[in-house]
């Protein structure tokens, strides 16, 4: 009599997990490191305060005060933009018992929701300047930032104001070697280095900044930790390991931790950030802002045949309160 096996057996259940794998990355840093307020308004403003520049001050005995100077504010604006991301689920896929997830549309909700923080990272940290031509668009990080290091020969028509208007260059030029990955109007691409780094801590320290958060494409956090280990950075670089029991040596090749002359920065990478520029944030100086009741919310469609509808939604902008608090270095080589 022939064994019975699992090879001829009828009915076995199928082994499907009931755990959904997400490759995508779902990290967003920018968002997650600003602060977080609301506005009651879609145009929205704020002022920043300048100290008169540090002088010698002496003064006569009895002298009568007949000169008086003050420094006005500066007052910036922003405006809100709306992101959403919709789905559509029928109402028999909600019905059947799917591997995973109870309810598909649910899930389908929290999937958008992820997908939007994506894309908002990836408008924060890229090039947009505040416009009211078609939808309207908030200004973001690299429209704000006033210390800016470009390359050599960058294409600017007039000066750069760092007020969400415009950004550090006219960003229209032709590209005439694509093969860079650097468009040419930012200035020639070279190499990011620790003198490059040092310029900018020091611009934003001597406005007045902070700079505690270097945000990074992947390929430029390969390029700091090699030029702070291996090109004669081993003077800002500590590495302690503690050897607790018996196991291989580690190689440490990467820095997550740079102390800078001017304080000491976390190296954080960023999958949706362009692959040329880094930034060197203050985060006490920038705000994530959205509308009162429009931050990641979910909202169902109305009823259209068999099938719910519905879709996530977020009515978000900038507000950068201090734009000389923070740096960017631009026109960096991506290979």
């Amino acid at each position: 009599m022939a064994q019975f096996t699992t090879s001829t057996a009828i009915g076995q259940r199928e082994d499907l997990s009931d755990v959904i794998s997400r490759i995508d990355p779902d990290e967003t840093p920018v968002l997650t490191a600003l602060k977080k307020s609301t506005k009651n308004a879609i145009l929205f403003d704020w002022q920043v305060q300048e100290l008169a520049a540090a002088a010698a001050n002496a003064q006569g005995e009895g002298d009568t005060i007949n000169s008086y100077n003050h420094t006005p504010t500066t007052r910036l604006q922003n405006q809100h933009q709306i992101a959403y991301k919709a789905f559509s689920v029928s109402d028999s896929m909600d019905a059947v018992d799917t591997a995973g997830r109870q309810r598909e549309s649910d899930y389908q909700a929290l999937l958008k929701g992820i997908e939007l923080r994506r894309d908002i990272e990836f408008t924060l940290t890229n090039d947009q300047a505040k416009s009211t031509s078609g939808n309207r668009k908030a200004g973001t990080l690299s429209s704000f930032i006033a210390n800016t290091s470009l390359g050599a020969s960058p294409t600017k028509t007039g000066s750069f104001a760092a007020d969400g208007s415009d950004l550090p260059v006219d960003d229209a030029a032709t590209d005439t070697t694509p093969a860079d990955g650097v468009a040419d109007d930012w200035g020639t691409p070279r190499d990011l280095s620790v003198a490059l780094i040092e310029d900018m801590m020091q611009a934003a320290y001597q406005d007045g900044g902070n700079p505690s958060l270097m945000v990074m494409a992947p390929f430029q956090k390969r390029q700091f930790s090699e030029a702070t280990i291996t090109s004669g950075g081993t003077s800002t670089v500590t590495n302690q390991v503690n050897m607790t029991a018996t196991k291989a040596a580690a190689a440490v090749g990467s820095v997550s931790v740079y102390l800078s002359d001017f304080g000491q920065l976390e190296t954080v990478v960023d999958r949706f950030m362009p692959a040329e520029r880094v930034y060197l944030l203050d985060p006490e100086y920038a705000e994530y802002t959205t509308l009162p009741g429009r931050n990641f919310v979910k909202q169902d469609l109305a009823k259209e045949g068999d099938s719910t509808r519905g879709y996530v939604l977020s009515e978000f902008s900038l507000a950068v309160t201090a734009p000389k608090a923070h740096a960017a270095i631009y026109a960096l080589t991506t290979s």
